[in-house]
């Protein structure tokens, strides 16, 4: 059974930073590309960030680009989203997706996998 974990979440000021971890098991972690979402109340699911399964290339959304890094660890399954300077509009669900494919591919609608998520809060 796969499962994808999200910890890491909780309450910040803005200006903040906060290290989101996702836990993989049940799966090839290597044979998967791995990126974050999130969603806010009322919003669309938005891309955050994404890492290829090689771990070579990453890509991220424009409202991110510069605060927020993602990396993984190959031996402990697991892909991290570390966020820095977090702004009110960074607030949202956050959770990581599985992709059986070299590049992950953002605009996949439906997921391979996904997790539950984690909260995120960012006060003014």
């Amino acid at each position: 059974q796969v499962q994808l974990v999200e910890s890491g979440g909780g309450l910040v000021q803005a200006g903040g930073s906060l290290s989101l971890s996702c836990a993989a098991s049940g799966l090839a972690f290597s044979n998967y590309a791995m990126g974050w979402f999130r969603q806010a109340p009322g919003k669309e699911r938005e891309f955050v960030a994404a890492i290829s399964w090689s771990g070579s290339t990453t890509s991220y959304a424009d409202s991110v680009k510069g605060r927020f890094t993602i990396s993984r660890d190959k031996a402990k399954n697991t892909v991290y989203l570390q966020m820095n300077s977090l702004k009110p509009e960074d607030t949202a669900v956050y959770y990581c997706a599985a992709d059986r494919f070299p590049i992950f591919r953002a605009t996949k609608k439906e997921l391979d996998y996904r997790g539950q998520g984690t909260q995120v809060t960012v006060s003014s």
